[in-house]
């Protein structure tokens, strides 16, 4: 069928509309009053991103205000749990700005929970605050709404396009309409990315039936870097995944219940089995052991150690502390309004919180640049407080001229969460404003050639099945194509098994890694092939390569960090110790789209905030 080619100009294009999107948006239309923004989202702004079903808490909020917390405060917290790498100035950054975001989303209604004793926000933990979250997103998205001139919903963005006559220099992105088939061609002067991080590029522990559960959200597909890796955008981090401690099965998060309701957790046995395994800990990373509060891989370290021992199940003892009515609506609206299907789980498995402990697991490995690790494009930093290294001209844009990001996308700044994402959305949104200013009438070009080419490569999936369907042997079995599901369990199973994931207790080594890469090469060369039935399945076909993008890119830091950083993240069985004296940097690639060759490098780690002692051999 004849599909119409739309051209939409713009001086900022954001791509995602999720918490780093929608910050992008409201911040450009302030410093950009008369500037054309626009905002493109593959669902639909309202309930898009990782917030889309809701919070109940928000987890990055100084209360500087009260004089609770400080910016130099969250960057010794954040440095602390990453184990000394993290971009301090890109977290100093966020940490002295997201106060004010917090306060505009209460004025934008959103309700924070108050103390009732003091009268301020009331915490679930140092830097959390206690909300009532389920509307959270509908909230923040009325406010960018209402900042761009036009937002795209139902928009797939497949490619980011190249300036013609610079190939440094960003120009805009192209994708297509997943419901009328529509092909767009945005040509914008800066390009901000917002888009998601990586989840389902492991295999998940729910298989099967319940293959869709996991704890980051599934429709987060590795957009924020399946777009920015081909750009040639320096990358960093990447093998910095996040696992969490979740509730066994439901995904249930921990936070409340340990912060706010002060549960605790045992091995079968009753024994406080991290307390136990501190001499162990101890004599793998030496002092970091000591760092207050303990860094989350470490807790997640001795919960796998306990299971391979053979004292689990490990539980937390929730009917410990759900000794009042208050605290029990606590417990159980911390899962209504966020995630449901714990409580369901609860339910079928005849579980009262109140009467018998519920069992913790750790999940399997996500890419989340805005979680608690550091994934992500190499960005420009704060020009007041970025060293020299960390600077080459406006906050956070990327290695490539005029692309900026925010959230998922921007790596070394853990530990942002939905405020903080929103911040530094806020952050690149002021940048690229500036940044489209200084370049008054030089225009980025886009080849027309080019731009065709991309058009019959996106649709090349729904050709792919046009020609081969005849050809099915059974079920969805075909000579000639495979599908997009095929395609995902192959992926997960290869990152599973090669690349650390659960079913290997998250341990790899250079032989695997180097197996992994054979085998991801094979999925690359066979996703030439893939098929898709519908524009559905199309958009699933192009989430499947920005998740391939980035698999090899986790694999390559993966292989080229030679140590063990954060045991309980993933271990290298052949690099078990963590070394400072090698590696205390940031790991760094570029890749190179013509030739797929991929350059390692190493990125210095600079200190702004004093305190931090490394370890000593």
């Amino acid at each position: 069928m004849a599909r119409r080619t739309k051209f939409v100009d713009s001086d900022i294009l954001i791509i995602g509309g999720g918490f780093g999107g929608c910050g992008a948006a409201y911040e450009s239309r302030f410093w950009g009053r008369d500037m054309k923004i626009v905002l493109v989202e593959k669902a639909n702004i309202e309930r898009s991103g990782a917030v889309a079903q809701g919070l109940s808490a928000i987890n990055c909020y100084m209360g500087m205000q009260w004089g609770e917390n400080q910016p130099e405060d969250f960057v010794r917290y954040a440095r602390g749990d990453l184990m000394g790498l993290v971009r301090e100035d890109l977290v100093y950054d966020i940490a002295r700005h997201v106060d004010s975001t917090v306060h505009k989303f209460e004025e934008w209604g959103l309700p924070i929970i108050k103390n009732p004793q003091t009268g301020r926000y009331l915490r679930e933990g140092k830097w959390q605050i206690m909300i009532h979250g389920e509307s959270y997103k509908p909230i923040v998205a009325e406010a960018a709404r209402k900042s761009v001139n036009e937002v795209y919903n139902r928009i797939m963005v497949t490619h980011l396009v190249m300036d013609s006559k610079q190939p440094n220099r960003i120009a805009g992105a192209v994708g297509f309409n997943v419901r009328n088939g529509d092909f767009y061609v945005f040509r914008a002067k800066a390009v901000i990315v917002g888009a998601g991080g990586g989840s389902h590029i492991y295999r998940p522990r729910s298989v099967g039936e319940g293959m869709g559960r996991t704890w980051y959200a599934p429709w987060s597909t590795a957009s924020a870097y399946g777009l920015i890796i081909p750009t040639g955008a320096t990358m960093t981090q990447m093998e910095n995944k996040i696992v969490l401690a979740r509730f066994k099965d439901g995904y249930g998060p921990v936070g409340a219940w340990f912060l706010l309701l002060k549960s605790h957790a045992t091995n079968a046995a009753g024994e406080f089995y991290e307390k136990d395994r501190y001499p162990e800990i101890k004599a793998r990373v030496g002092h970091y052991v000591d760092i207050q509060p303990m860094p989350t891989c470490l807790r997640n370290h001795a919960m796998i150690e306990e299971i391979k021992a053979g004292k689990g199940p490990i539980y937390m003892h929730t009917q410990k502390v759900l000794d009042t009515k208050e605290k029990e609506e606590i417990g159980w609206e911390d899962f209504l309004d966020m995630t449901i299907g714990q409580a369901v789980v609860w339910a079928a498995q005849n579980i009262d919180p109140k009467e018998t402990p519920s069992e913790l697991i750790t999940s399997e490995p996500y890419v989340m640049g805005s979680h608690a690790t550091c994934s992500g494009a190499w960005a420009s930093g704060p020009e007041d407080c970025a060293p020299a290294d960390y600077q080459w001209g406006y906050n956070r844009m990327t290695t490539v001229q005029g692309l900026f990001g925010a959230g998922d996308t921007i790596g070394g700044s853990a530990h942002k969460f939905s405020a903080g994402s929103f911040t530094e959305g806020r952050l690149a949104g002021k940048a690229a404003v500036r940044y489209v200013m200084d370049m008054k009438s030089d225009t980025p070009r886009v080849d027309d050639d080019h731009i065709n080419s991309l058009r019959e490569t996106v649709f090349k999936p729904l050709e792919n099945y046009r020609v081969g369907r005849n050809e099915i042997v059974a079920g969805t079995v075909a000579p000639g194509y495979i599908n997009p599901l095929q395609g995902l369990q192959r992926l997960e199973k290869i990152m599973d098994e090669y690349v650390g994931g659960v079913s290997m207790f998250y341990v790899t080594n250079e032989s695997l890694l180097n197996r992994g890469l054979e085998l991801l090469q094979m999925l690359t060369e066979d996703f030439e092939n893939i098929g898709a039935d519908s524009l559905h399945q199309l958009q699933r076909a192009w989430e499947l390569q920005h998740r391939i993008m980035t698999a090899e890119s986790v694999t390559r830091h993966t292989l080229f960090r030679k140590e063990t950083r954060w045991p309980g993240y993933y271990y290298r069985a052949d690099h078990p110790k963590l070394d400072d004296s090698d590696w205390h940097c940031f790991t760094g690639s570029q890749y190179d789209a013509k030739t797929r060759e991929w350059k390692m490098s190493k990125l210095p780690v600079h200190r702004i905030v004093p305190g931090f002692e490394l370890l000593k051999n």
